[in-house]
């Protein structure tokens, strides 16, 4: 049997256990040496391939398929620096708990660091970023090592869902000439195991029937609990939580992430201003909880993240299905290894429905009033970055998808987006936060989801340009919300603000970008609204509208961060109001 033989028999089998372990999706970045398995992929009718030739966007692209459908999305690409710009992509997987197989041909290991072009030690490139690696074998077609190339696929994709799921790295070493036998008839029959070489039972994480019934107590004793929900994406969670906590009189501080802010369900122990409430010490005081059980990664709201890290003696059980340490304050008393769903299931089957109590009573009451408060902002008549996102519940469709970027526009979603019955989906790159891959990682998801829109600011916007291609050759339908603010915005809330000497160079990084241009050269349509009648007319019209379509909204950081002080500081002052006349 020649090489081209053994090459197109080894990766055929592969690519079909790839497809039998459920994979259906595969991210392309055009290469040479990868040419056998992108052939081969493209070949094979169950396979979706989207071709991204930029890698580090194709990196997001495939984060964002994978992060949406909740399965293992695979990437390709070619030796040398194109494996190194997946990087940003895995790490932020690693982190956030995404599936995704990664696959980077190689050169040989005869041309290895003998100055052959396109080489470079790919060998563990990744480092502690994935969670397996091998280096494949090269190919040959005995039975043995097509055994092998089927078992090491089922493998990864398995080892990719294991919670907590996150990326592995397989690299394939290809010997010329790289073009396969695809006129081979049966290229992707077996000569055994039709539906797939072997079977991974993904375990469930669970407790002992006793140690339930212990945090039952716990929980049943407590009379100042609490529950907070930060990023979570389980099947079935939305509705054991909100009946665990509905039966309990345990109040939900929902993070944007959670999807508890958006729904078919009551939405009545939902707490979706605390970010508000948190800011004023009174309230704090009040609030002061002895139970906190936390489900999900840590919530994007500073404020709630310091109540948590002051209230380090009160009983705080994490509760994480991924077996991780998600406890960044150092402020847990009990790390419980459990599925969020079955936690709750199990909670709710052992507990006795009780009556309002006080304490959640108070966080109703300072929630609707915060809530009142912040309404004043619809009246802002300027362009506010506040107020569009408060207005991001009335006028979204049903079932929208929201991807948000990171800085301000996560942070400003937290505070003023708020319970709505309207079934949104709320997503976001939180593993790292960076602003890296946004439009890449959204337009992926938009693969999944529809209708999508993107919110993000003016860097993270032009940090990721070359994704837009995305919109055009994936045909994917995205309508992006711009904040322009010519610059960080994020950085005039941080006491850096306060040494004006260096400040703009440094930290405001003014871009002076006329972003239309760059819109209309991937076939998109721009528009820049000047007021909020005109922003509402134009994410109305068209909601059916193909294509890329970018809204562009103008603001001032440093207006925008005073409006915002003056906006906490009425409500902090509304709040102690409230707070005084009942201890009066």
């Amino acid at each position: 049997m020649n090489h081209q033989e053994a090459l197109t028999g080894y990766i055929a089998s592969f690519v079909s256990e790839l497809v039998q372990s459920g994979v259906t999706d595969v991210v392309v970045s055009p290469g040479s040496r990868s040419t056998p398995i992108a052939m081969v992929m493209a070949e094979h009718p169950g396979l979706k391939l989207h071709i991204q030739v930029d890698e580090r966007s194709a990196g997001f692209f495939a984060l964002g398929i994978a992060k949406a459908a909740k399965r293992p999305t695979v990437l390709l690409c070619t030796s040398g620096t194109a494996a190194a710009n997946y990087f940003p992509a895995i790490v932020e997987a690693n982190i956030s708990r995404v599936p995704l197989v990664v696959l980077t041909a190689d050169r040989p290991h005869e041309l290895r660091d003998v100055g052959a072009p396109q080489s470079i030690d790919q060998i563990h490139l990744y480092g502690n970023h994935v969670k397996w690696f091998v280096e494949m074998a090269p190919p040959e077609t005995t039975d043995e090592m097509i055994r092998y190339a089927r078992m090491v696929c089922a493998r990864a994709v398995a080892a990719s869902m294991q919670s907590p799921s996150g990326p592995v790295h397989l690299n394939f070493p290809m010997r010329e000439p790289l073009i396969p036998l695809l006129e081979q008839e049966q290229l992707f029959s077996q000569k055994e195991r039709m539906n797939g070489y072997v079977k991974i039972q993904q375990p469930t994480v669970s407790l002992q029937k006793e140690e339930f019934d212990y945090y039952a107590e716990i929980i049943k004793t407590s009379e100042r609990g609490m529950i907070v929900c930060g990023q979570i994406e389980e099947d079935g969670f939305i509705e054991a939580v909100t009946a665990f906590a509905e039966k309990c009189q345990l109040p939900i501080l929902a993070d944007p992430l959670s999807q508890l802010r958006s729904g078919g369900h009551s939405g009545s122990s939902i707490i979706d201003t605390y970010d508000g409430i948190l800011r004023n010490e009174q309230a704090k005081n009040r609030l002061k909880p002895d139970l906190i059980i936390r489900f999900g990664s840590m919530p994007v709201s500073k404020a709630l993240t310091i109540f948590l890290k002051e209230n380090h003696s009160a009983r705080q059980l994490v509760i994480d299905g991924g077996i991780g340490w998600r406890d960044p304050g150092l402020v847990s008393t009990e790390m419980i290894y459990c599925q969020e769903t079955l936690f709750c299931h199990e909670m709710n089957a052992r507990l006795k429905a009780k009556q309002p109590t006080g304490y959640s009573q108070k966080w109703q009451q300072l929630n609707t009033l915060t809530k009142e408060l912040i309404q004043t902002i619809d009246e802002a008549e300027e362009l506010n970055e506040g107020k569009l996102f408060y207005q991001l519940s009335e006028l979204l469709p049903e079932e929208a998808a929201i991807f948000v970027g990171n800085s301000m526009p996560i942070r400003d979603l937290d505070s003023f987006y708020h319970f709505n019955e309207k079934r949104m989906k709320v997503v976001a790159n939180r593993g790292a936060n960076g602003i890296d891959g946004t439009v890449s990682t959204a337009l992926g998801v938009g693969t999944i989801y529809q209708p999508m829109y993107l919110i993000l600011g003016d860097l993270t916007f032009f940090h990721d340009l070359n994704g837009l291609v995305a919109a055009k050759l994936q045909q994917v339908n995205i309508t992006i919300l711009l904040i322009n603010n010519n610059g960080g915005g994020i950085f005039s809330f941080l006491p850096q603000a306060s040494h004006p000497k260096h400040f703009e160079l440094l930290f405001g990084t003014p871009l002076d970008l006329d972003f239309r241009k760059a819109v209309e050269m991937y076939g998109g349509q721009f528009t820049s609204i000047s007021n909020w009648e005109q922003f509402s007319q134009v994410l109305l019209q068209d909601r059916n509208k193909e294509g890329l379509r970018v809204i562009e909204i103008v603001t001032n950081r440093e207006e925008n961060a005073e409006e915002h002080r003056k906006l906490w500081k009425f409500v902090s002052r509304e709040i102690d109001s409230l707070l005084e006349k009942e201890n009066a």
